[in-house]
């Protein structure tokens, strides 16, 4: 393992020993994360996650309880109208648009997959309402495929801590993500980074003080290397106009 720095950070620490350290930290403190949306079945799951988009799972979870009961199959959700739809999502974001995307992911189901969810990823991608992510989580949470949905949190946490080094695009962060995780933990591992972007690495006022990860962390560790040069910088300036200063 990699030797401690003065500041009680892990030091030249190579990237497949970042990447174990992390997961292995994951394994212990979320042994079996779970997504926050509410469902009873991979069609549930689907609506669920569309609705999502630019909304929270909070807001999600109180939409689809009275959506389900109206619509509790693809059929049923394929033969209403938009009026009928909207007024029961119209408390989420973009709701005109959802909408279309909701009737029109239902007839995709039943005219070409007999109203199942399919389990590969270019057939999801062919339904209205599904992209790259969308489709990931799916076949990761229904199907535990190794896939890597890559949302904000996922994109902003694996930077901060180092699994990614300046990943330009959603695509760039997923790739080297499959690439490092084993498969079997990839499914894990979307949670993870989800729930530690949520909850603790937030995206204005990150909990350092409060994280299993911040001594393997590229971000704390610039972080508290930045207040030292503050810090230093402020002494020298006393000192230049002989004024003292405590040391802490």
């Amino acid at each position: 393992m990699s030797p401690l720095g003065k500041s009680g950070f892990l030091v030249n620490m190579k990237e497949k020993e970042r990447y174990q350290i992390v997961l292995n930290r994951f394994e212990v403190e979320m042994p079996s994360p779970q997504t926050e949306l509410h469902y009873a079945n991979p069609y549930q799951l689907l609506v669920a996650v569309i609705l999502s988009a630019q909304c929270t799972d909070k807001r999600v979870n109180i939409i689809t309880p009275p959506l389900f009961a109206a619509f509790p199959t693809p059929a049923d959700l394929a033969a209403a109208t938009p009026e009928q739809v909207f007024e029961l999502i119209k408390s989420c974001s973009y709701p005109n648009n959802k909408t279309k995307s909701l009737i029109g992911m239902a007839k995709r189901l039943v005219d070409e997959y007999d109203g199942n969810v399919p389990d590969d990823i270019d057939s999801l991608l062919t339904i209205p309402g599904v992209g790259r992510k969308t489709a990931n989580v799916i076949l990761s949470v229904i199907y535990n495929k190794p896939t890597m949905a890559v949302d904000t949190h996922v994109f902003r946490v694996a930077e901060r801590i180092g699994l990614t080094t300046r990943s330009r695009t959603p695509r760039a962060t997923e790739e080297k993500l499959t690439d490092n995780i084993p498969a079997d933990q990839i499914p894990r591992a979307h949670h993870w980074l989800i729930l530690h972007g949520r909850y603790v690495c937030k995206a204005r006022k990150p909990m350092c003080g409060e994280c299993f990860l911040a001594d393997v962390c590229r971000y704390r560790e610039k972080e508290i290397a930045q207040e030292a040069r503050i810090e230093a910088k402020i002494k020298a300036d006393a000192l230049r106009h002989g004024v003292k200063t405590s040391d802490k």
